[in-house]
């Protein structure tokens, strides 16, 4: 790609803040940052919206992509992975209904078991 010898990984594990990054983008990931973010989450969404990445479809956004893949045969003229993972679709679930509500982390706050562990596991904040 421009003269530079790149490799390209697919639906692959990536890791912050080491990599492999091959400038793959998953929109699941982004909408699971929703509570965290919003001011930044929101407009990406609205803007992968219009990548046509088939967010209007049954599944929703096809779980990665990547602009600087070249793929002349995809509608798009770029990479877009042509599965969908029923796995991505929790996370984005439960952190909209964060955002919205913050049922989930009420339930988990209000659960021995999870406060034990992460007390546990040297979370200390007032969160717990």
């Amino acid at each position: 790609m421009n003269g530079i010898e790149r490799q390209f990984y697919g639906y692959y594990a990536r890791g912050a803040p080491y990599g492999p990054d091959d400038g793959s983008i998953a929109p699941w990931v982004v909408v699971a940052s929703l509570p965290f973010a919003p001011e930044i989450v929101i407009p990406t969404v609205r803007a992968m919206v219009r990548l046509d990445l088939d967010a209007e479809k049954r599944y929703g956004f096809k779980p990665s992509f990547n602009q600087t893949c070249a793929v002349p045969e995809s509608p798009t003229g770029w990479w877009v992975t042509p599965y969908h993972f029923g796995i991505d679709q929790g996370p984005i679930i439960l952190m909209i209904e964060n955002y919205r509500t913050g049922l989930i982390w009420n339930l988990m706050r209000r659960c021995p078991y999870v406060v034990a562990g992460l007390r546990r596991a040297g979370f200390v904040d007032r969160w717990l």
